[in-house]
Order: C-alpha cells, then sequence, then structure tokens
C-alpha cells in the first residue's frame, strides 16, 4: 500500500485557482468566539499587527480587521487574492507561509484559517518563529465538517463519491496530524466552537465546487450535482435553506 502524499506535495499554490471565486462566496466564516480567543491576551486589538498566512480571498482577515488589527494577508495564489475586495487595515501580499518575506519579529500574531495543511510544517513553523515578536502568538484554525450531523455527514458522502480518495478530503486534524512536534511551538492550546453555515441551492453546489478535489467537468460533476439537489430538496426548510454544520478547531500557542 502506497504511502499518501504529504499535501504540501500536491500544488498547494496553484490548485485553487480555478475555485476562487466560489471559494469567496460559498465558503463559511468562522465564529466571533474564535476570533475572541485568537485575540485574547494580546492586548489592544488596533496596536496589532497579524500575518494572515494562505489568506486566500481573505475571510479571515475581513474578521481580523473588523477588530481592529492591521492584517498583512499573505497568499501565493494571485487568483484567490483577486477575488479579495478591497476591505480597511487589509494589505495583500504575494509570498508563500515558508517564505513570507516580512521582517523579523515583525508581528504580534501568525494566523492560518484552513491552511496550514497545505503547508511544508516544518519550514512554515520556522519562519513564524522568525516573524513573531517575543510576546506575539500564533493561531491555526479549521472548520472540520461536524459528521455526527445527520446532513452534514450525507453531504460530505456525496463530496467522497467524486473525489477519488484525494488526501484533503475528510483528513483528520488531530493533534499529531495537524501539529506535528518541533522546537519553535512545542505546547499548544486546542478550543472547540459550534459554527452554522445556511446555504440555498446555488449556495450548495458553490460549496462543492470551491473544494480542490471536487472535479470541475464531466460525469462525476453531473452526478454530484444531481445528487446535491436531491440531498437539498429532501432537507431545505421553510425559508429555502440547509445547513452545513462545522466544528472550529483553534490551536494557540504564544512565541
Amino acid at each position: 500500500m502506497s504511502e499518501t502524499p504529504p499535501l504540501h506535495t500536491l500544488d498547494p499554490l496553484n490548485r485553487f485557482s480555478d475555485r476562487a471565486t466560489d471559494y469567496q462566496k460559498y465558503r463559511p466564516t468562522y465564529p466571533q468566539a474564535a476570533i475572541d480567543k485568537i485575540l485574547a491576551n494580546l492586548g489592544d486589538p488596533a496596536q496589532l499587527t497579524a500575518a494572515d498566512i494562505g489568506a486566500g480571498t481573505g475571510i479571515s482577515s475581513r474578521l481580523l480587521s473588523d477588530r481592529g488589527v492591521q492584517v498583512i494577508a499573505i497568499e501565493p495564489n494571485t487568483a484567490m487574492s483577486s477575488e479579495a475586495e478591497p476591505y480597511p487595515r487589509i494589505e495583500f501580499r504575494q509570498a508563500t507561509a515558508e517564505q513570507t518575506q516580512l521582517p523579523d519579529q515583525s508581528v504580534d500574531l501568525v494566523t492560518c484559517f484552513q491552511a496550514f495543511h497545505w503547508f511544508n510544517a516544518d519550514s512554515a513553523l520556522h519562519e513564524f518563529r522568525r516573524i513573531l515578536k517575543p510576546s506575539g502568538g500564533l493561531a491555526l484554525v479549521w472548520n472540520t465538517r461536524d459528521l455526527d450531523d445527520p446532513f452534514t455527514e450525507e453531504y460530505g458522502a456525496l463530496l467522497r463519491q467524486v473525489s477519488e480518495k484525494h488526501p484533503a478530503l475528510d483528513r483528520l486534524f488531530g493533534r499529531k496530524e495537524t501539529l506535528p512536534e518541533n522546537s519553535y511551538f512545542p505546547t499548544f492550546e486546542e478550543h472547540h466552537f459550534s459554527l452554522e453555515h445556511a446555504l440555498d441551492l446555488p449556495a450548495l453546489i458553490g460549496n462543492s465546487k470551491s473544494r480542490s478535489y471536487v472535479p470541475n467537468s464531466g460525469e462525476l460533476l453531473d452526478r454530484l450535482l444531481a445528487d446535491l439537489e436531491a440531498l437539498y430538496q429532501r432537507n431545505a426548510d421553510e425559508q429555502g435553506f440547509v445547513y452545513i454544520k462545522y466544528l472550529t478547531r483553534v490551536f494557540i500557542t504564544g512565541a
């Protein structure tokens, strides 16, 4: 049996290029309570500078900006960052997690939302240590689908059917898998939050198509679209929404 390849070897810099519009429109946000936890103990948010690594279309960067944080959004994929609308206190820069091009000890906070698994973990953590101030903090965040919810589990099952067993699908973001042992940040706190994402039918389809392991054409996509419409019709409420439920996992450590 062949070993599953590390995700950072599967072209993470380009694999979302044709998903950027759907990603911007249909991916969920993150709970405000998670942002509270990340910013706790760092002082006045208006005095903080954060490097949001793998910022994508800016979903997480905007949440930090809304608290008054100055955000340097690091994103290597121009298709993704071009979907981000101008927003107060956010500056996008094209760079990678492993080479942010930021000065030593220049930021108070490093965040990675739904992105760290695409990085070379050792190189990225070394870089985060370099750019963080001694008083700074690091937060790694994932929205993981809550498979205890029947609708969410069935939605995930449909994605599995067309994914051809891509290693990014249903990756288990446990502490060992997520945070390999390292000398840069040896201890993390883990916190959990709940999130519910309401979607109409176009949003449900767009959410699925934003995922890099879902085919963007062909028979498998046609089957997925038919199955998603059937799933929606069975579960939509009177307002025309279905709900994907997430467990938001936040790993926090200091510099």
